[in-house]
């Protein structure tokens, strides 16, 4: 099965403009672009045919083609990354067997994350899509509940049935749990982490969907798919020691350079 990886960047963020240029140095003293550390995790994952950045700015156009990426001109109407990975696949020729969308905040994804997705959907024949979840420790999940006080919004979780089908995903902390964790505790709350698989058919008809009030209010693009009764398989994935976490809010950057530093990448 032929795999694509599309990258999704846009520059005119509301939360944070120019994002995707946000450079980020590493444990050498290196600084890179976001964009760049997630382009270089893409094209680590083992198994894909194709990685490519998705934009409609000559900006980050300008920054991909500097350290030799790909880049597919999308428009810049697209509504999120989903439909932007639409509009890349259609560019391409609608060639692929599996297309992965790998968020551009999220450099620290481990390459298995996506290899365990590509698996997981492959091995689910009635999944049209595909996105990874990760059990939170005590950290993970105090991480969300200080962000969520603190009026940022942080991570998203998300809720499953015994088969792995998607119930809902929030950017509030579900489900609620009254009890208090350790750091390195066992806890009920998963992360949603930011990647998607989708086949072909699922992708194509995304677009023509209208946005539904759910995907409206929490601002999470794969509740279109949920709204209009198309399955998403949770793959759970496993950290083995890795740690994690998304560049939503300017905040988040000096908490990633510290990752990378402890992790050792340049």
């Amino acid at each position: 099965m032929a795999v694509l990886i599309v990258i999704p960047a846009r520059y005119a963020s509301s939360r944070y403009p120019g994002k995707p240029l946000v450079p980020l140095t590493g444990a050498n003293g290196t600084a890179r672009t976001l964009i760049e550390r997630s382009w270089r995790a893409a094209r680590a994952v083992a198994g894909v045919d194709h990685v490519v950045v998705a934009t409609d700015d000559d900006r980050i156009r300008s920054a991909c083609e500097g350290f030799g990426a790909d880049v597919v001109m999308t428009s810049p109407d697209c509504a999120n990354g989903t439909e932007r990975c639409a509009e890349a696949h259609r560019a391409l020729g609608n060639g692929y067997e599996i297309v992965v969308n790998l968020q551009g905040d999220a450099p620290l994804t481990p390459h298995w994350f996506v290899e365990d997705l590509v698996s997981g959907l492959r091995a689910d024949t009635d999944a049209g899509v595909a996105t990874p979840v990760l059990r939170c420790d005590g950290a993970a999940l105090n991480g969300f509940l200080a962000d969520r006080k603190a009026g940022r919004v942080g991570g998203t979780t998300a809720v499953f049935a015994a088969d792995k089908s998607a119930m809902y995903f929030s950017k509030e902390v579900i489900p609620f749990t009254p009890d208090t964790y350790a750091d390195d505790a066992e806890t009920p709350v998963f992360h949603h982490v930011g990647v998607y698989a989708y086949r072909p058919d699922a992708l194509a008809a995304y677009p023509d969907w209208t946005m539904g009030p759910l995907e409206r209010l929490e601002g999470l693009e794969q509740l279109r798919f949920m709204e209009n009764g198309s399955r998403i398989l949770c793959v759970e994935v496993q950290a083995r020691g890795r740690q994690f976490w998304e560049l939503n809010n300017p905040e988040d950057v000096p908490r990633l350079e510290t990752m990378m530093k402890q992790m050792g990448l340049e």
